[in-house]
């Protein structure tokens, strides 16, 4: 702690140095108006990436694992699982009933049940608990 501390005080203190150097150079006039703005914005637009950088944690995505233990607690069955994984990417009733090698009535007696063991009403719902539960990524 104590060392980050030390850190940002010296940063301050070369801060409030280069800022005095500066004023000092301006009040002698060897630096025009127009690079003391230069030097300040470039310091300002140093500084705010910094902090953007210091504040934006870069941690990776680790791999998704999808949660067992709810899938078999709400009892959604394989078949259940792949009609909600071509759901969330998009797919229409029938081309659900396509992919999976069923009729249409087949795909909306599956997307009921799901309805009903994830307790909502509408495809977008759907996902977003499904999401929320971590059954699909």
């Amino acid at each position: 702690m104590r060392g980050t501390i030390i850190k940002y005080g010296v940063a301050m203190a070369a801060g409030v140095f280069a800022l005095q150097w500066m004023e000092y150079q301006y009040t002698i006039r060897t630096l025009p108006t127009e690079g003391y703005i230069v030097v300040i914005a470039v310091l300002f637009t140093a500084l705010g990436i910094w902090v953007g950088k210091r504040l934006t944690s870069r941690e990776l995505a680790k791999p998704f694992e999808k949660n067992l233990q709810a899938i078999k607690y709400l009892g959604i069955s394989e078949r259940e699982y792949q009609v909600l994984e071509l759901l969330a990417r998009g797919h229409s009733n029938e081309q659900i009933a396509k992919g999976l090698f069923v009729s249409p009535n087949t795909v909306k007696t599956h997307l009921a049940s799901l309805y009903g063991k994830l307790e909502v009403t509408r495809r977008t719902l759907a996902i977003q608990k499904a999401r929320t539960l971590q059954l699909i990524p």
